[in-house]
């Protein structure tokens, strides 16, 4: 079953990385494959005593069927749930629905502060009974978001309500960026094909009659649980842990928890994984065995001969994974629960039925059922974290020895034979002599009690020290395992996560967890003494963990390794964490060079690459040169979309760049400005230009991060590796009017040269440069104009405002004469940027025109593959999935 089961999970992710799903032809062929390698399959393995060589290949027959069985089934799955779409005609437009809230609200606000109702948005999953949009495969699953216009939010949206909405929806569109986490993805991983908002909360109508269901009560269990710690702790800064170690849902958790788990490499801890899984059904096995051993004696006599007849362990095997899958269902059945609930099953069944699994086919048949549920799990940073992690364990624990007895027949439990207690040749005689005899057997077993004594506490001492090794070994072999993924996932290594994990993790596991499912069970108000008590203890944890994160070297920030190096990476952990006589063991670490020292991830000098991310509605373009980078705007922030948290700050340490020598805010639109705070706090700023107000927040907050702080202004000039920046605008001085007439304007240059882009020529004009126009409209435009047309000659062109009707004039356009002009805008934006005219404008000039929310980021590489070429690459066409929208 392991060959199976790994080849039908190399099937599914196979197919989670494909552009298209295969179509008939496709479907025919893998049938036909397995077809054939089943029958070459059994006919290897068929005979015995047959040669080594045909049972390898028979071997590798049973992988092959496996694979195209894993990636057909994925691709069937896929193609069910794709049918289910939104049309695009539909988007945009108010449609009546009526159906069900599905899982936990999420609060925004100050409801999702203190848990006190209070004001804030809710954002949900609403399953669709009807819909009155003549749509045939309308979509099953919506996330709504609803803001309050003036009025609070309405009781009860809980789970299993029963809702009739007006909603105003669009497709499932999530940001594409370079090294990224892909937001679509985890939209069609949950099913959620459309997303949208209540428009009209006045007419919102709660309909009789909840649903039904296993899911919809485990949920409405969760909520209960939510509201009571929330009725507890309030205000309480680690309430979020609480409520993620309870029922698993982690978006109360606060960014400086977050913050503080993920430079420790403590993350894990917040989730309700396998190693809670794993002690809550150990403690319900034991209680379960304890009872079931007890249950026939009444009276002290034993009445019932059960136990006898079906022993305990039976019985809390199963007892134990029962609660075990108990506790995932309150934890939403993630990942990493689902994995270790399946692991309980299998032990407990095959323990029940008298067998012995191997713990690498227990594992094995997890992971089967874990993608035969969830073909996307793949898709997920925990699905690998934890099946990983481990593989890990069992792997380094494979080749260790078990404890031998002692020398002398002792078990190493100190225990003395019974001739030890009995005279040498059992006589027994009278008198003086008598007395002798005993004297001497008295003082012998004194000496030998003495001596088991001494040897029980030599035992003793080697066991604990025996667990401690093996503790350590383990932690080792999570940490060596778990550090390529990391880097690949998060672009870090916390390298004090194993001094972190060793306390945290037994902390968290024997204290705060069984205090937390201590409240869970426990009526009020003896729940609110256990919450808190696990509250006061995380609040020690917190100062624990702030205590060894001080240091700058505690996190080893790596940009993302490429395949090349996470496959070198992988074979030098599994080189590492072989058995005791693996050869050469000692250069595994040479394997993981290209992870931890990859070469510069600048272009080569005398050229630049501009990046213009995809956050939505906003502006975020990234500048590198050989050794330095820029950062032109930062996008919307906690206002908007969290564009600064979520892509341009992991953005950046994705790509290596990890410190920015210039940081340009345009101006005071939050748009552009929002998520400049988050990039201050996550990567280094040595420098800071903007044309913001004096007593804007900005200004203090680079000053207090150690950044230089200037205005931008007209004829600022530098140089960086052979690349020269040069600001246009505005002029010095006060700043006057309206953000936009006074943003800054930047040109990107390089030495006088031709270009050709995709492979098609076009002469023109030197030097090759980018000009970043910011949200600069006609009248500036106009100025810019009247100075020195020359000067806005460029073949790249971040389009001015959007594309707002405002902006883009023809003799600005005629001035520049760009050869690739990038739209940032957002999927089906309030403003409708770009305007249809001003695109109109654009295309009559046969320019290249790639847009964000069609194609993703965008990554323009100016005189790196040659003096005199641009090329252009865009996320959603080098990197697409199917489930991506076309």
């Amino acid at each position: 079953m392991r060959a199976v089961w790994c080849g039908f999970a190399l099937g599914v992710v196979w197919l989670q990385q494909q552009a298209a799903l295969p179509g008939l032809f496709g479907a025919t062929l893998l049938v036909l494959t397995v077809c054939v390698a089943s029958g070459s399959a059994l006919w290897g393995l068929g005979g015995h005593g047959e040669r080594v060589a045909r049972r390898r290949a028979a071997w590798c027959a049973v992988w092959l069927a496996a694979f195209c069985i894993g990636f057909g089934y994925a691709a069937w799955r896929a193609h069910a749930r794709l049918a289910y779409a939104l049309p695009v005609d539909w988007e945009g437009r108010d449609i009546e629905v009526r159906g069900h809230i599905k899982g936990l609200p999420s609060y925004t606000g100050d409801r999702a502060a203190n848990g006190d109702g209070g004001d804030g948005g809710v954002r949900f999953l609403f399953v669709v009974e009807a819909a009155d949009a003549p749509v045939e495969h309308f979509p099953r699953t919506l996330q709504l978001s609803w803001i309050p216009q003036g009025a609070p939010l309405p009781e009860g949206l809980t789970p299993g309500a029963r809702w009739r909405l007006v909603v105003r929806l669009k497709r499932a569109h999530g940001n594409a960026n370079f090294g990224v986490r892909d937001a679509e993805a985890a939209l069609f991983a949950r099913n959620i094909r459309a997303t949208g908002y209540v428009t009209r909360p006045a007419a919102a109508q709660r309909l009789e009659g909840d649903a039904r269901g296993v899911g919809v009560t485990v949920d409405r269990w969760r909520a209960a649980l939510r509201a009571r710690i929330d009725q507890v702790l309030t205000n309480a800064p680690h309430r979020g842990i609480v409520i993620a170690l309870a029922i698993g849902a982690q978006d109360a958790v606060s960014a400086a928890d977050w913050q503080l788990m993920r430079a420790t490499g403590t993350s894990h801890l917040v989730a309700i994984s396998g190693l809670h899984i794993g002690f809550v059904a150990g403690l319900a096995a034991w209680f379960a065995s304890a009872v079931w051993r007890r249950s026939g004696w009444i009276g002290g006599r034993l009445c019932i001969a059960w136990p006898l007849v079906l022993p305990a362990q039976k019985v809390a095997a199963p007892c134990g994974a029962l609660f075990g899958a108990f506790h995932a269902a309150l934890a939403g059945f993630n990942v990493p629960a689902q994995r270790a609930l399946w692991m309980l099953t299998v032990v407990a069944l095959s323990f029940v039925s008298g067998r012995r699994v191997a713990p690498s086919v227990v594992l094995a048949w997890a992971l089967g059922l874990v993608l035969l549920i969830d073909p996307w799990a793949v898709t997920a940073a925990g699905f690998w974290l934890s099946f990983c992690a481990v593989a890990a364990i069992l792997f380094a624990t494979s080749g260790r020895v078990a404890p031998r007895t002692d020398s002398d027949g002792r078990d190493g439990s100190g225990g003395l034979d019974a001739r030890g207690l009995v005279d040498l040749d059992g006589s027994y005689t009278s008198g003086a002599h008598r007395d002798a005899v005993a004297r001497v057997a008295s003082r012998r077993r004194a000496s030998r009690i003495a001596a088991a004594s001494r040897v029980h506490a030599r035992t003793l001492g080697r066991a604990f020290g025996a667990r401690i090794r093996s503790g350590a070994h383990v932690q080792f072999a999570v940490t060596v395992a778990l550090a390529p993924l990391t880097a690949y996932w998060f672009a870090q290594i916390p390298l004090i996560g194993p001094l972190a994990n060793a306390f945290a993790i037994p902390w968290v596991s024997v204290l705060v967890t069984p205090l937390v499912l201590a409240g869970v069970a426990l009526p009020a108000p003896l729940d609110g003494f256990a919450f808190n008590i696990a509250h006061h203890l995380l609040e020690a944890l917190a100062v624990g963990l702030h205590t060894v994160s001080g240091p700058a070297w505690a996190l080893w920030r790596l940009r993302q390794p490429d395949a090349w190096a996470l496959a070198a990476a992988a074979a030098g952990v599994a080189w590492c964490l072989a058995p005791r006589g693996w050869p050469l063991r000692w250069a595994a670490p040479l394997a993981w060079l290209p992870l931890l020292v990859p070469p510069p991830s600048g272009p080569p000098p005398g050229t630049f690459r501009l990046t213009a991310l995809d956050i939505g509605q906003g502006s975020a373009i990234v500048v590198e040169t050989a050794h330095h980078a820029l950062l032109f705007d930062a996008g919307p922030g906690p206002e908007s979309t969290y564009a600064g948290e979520r892509v341009v700050v992991p953005y950046l340490q994705a790509a290596g760049v990890n410190t920015l020598d210039t940081l340009v805010i345009s101006h005071a639109d939050s748009d552009h400005s929002g998520g400049a705070a988050a990039v201050l706090d996550g990567v280094e700023v040595r420098q800071l230009l903007a044309a913001l107000p004096p007593d804007h927040a900005l200004w203090s907050s680079a000053r207090a991060a150690g950044a230089q702080t200037l205005p931008c202004a007209a004829g600022q000039h530098w140089q960086w590796d052979g690349v020269d920046f040069t600001m246009l605008w505005p002029d010095p001085g006060p700043l006057q009017g309206r953000p936009n007439a006074h943003c800054c304007v930047l040109r990107v240059s390089i030495g006088s040269t031709s270009s050709t882009v995709a492979a098609a020529p076009r002469e023109v004009a030197p030097p090759l440069a980018a000009l970043l126009a910011a949200d600069i409209e006609a009248p500036v435009e106009r100025s810019l104009l009247a100075r020195e047309r020359d000067a806005l000659r460029a073949q790249i062109l971040l389009v001015p405002h959007h594309g707002s009707k405002t902006s883009s004039t023809e003799p600005f356009l005629d001035s520049i004469d760009p050869l690739i002009a990038v739209f940032q805008v957002g999927y089906r934006n309030r403003f409708h940027h770009p305007h249809p005219g001003v695109f109109a404008r654009y295309v009559a000039r046969h320019i290249e025109l790639p847009r964000s929310d069609a194609d993703g980021a965008v990554r323009i590489e100016a005189g790196v593959a040659g003096p005199r070429v641009l090329t252009l690459e865009s996320y959603r066409r080098t990197h697409r999935r199917y489930w991506m929208d076309p």
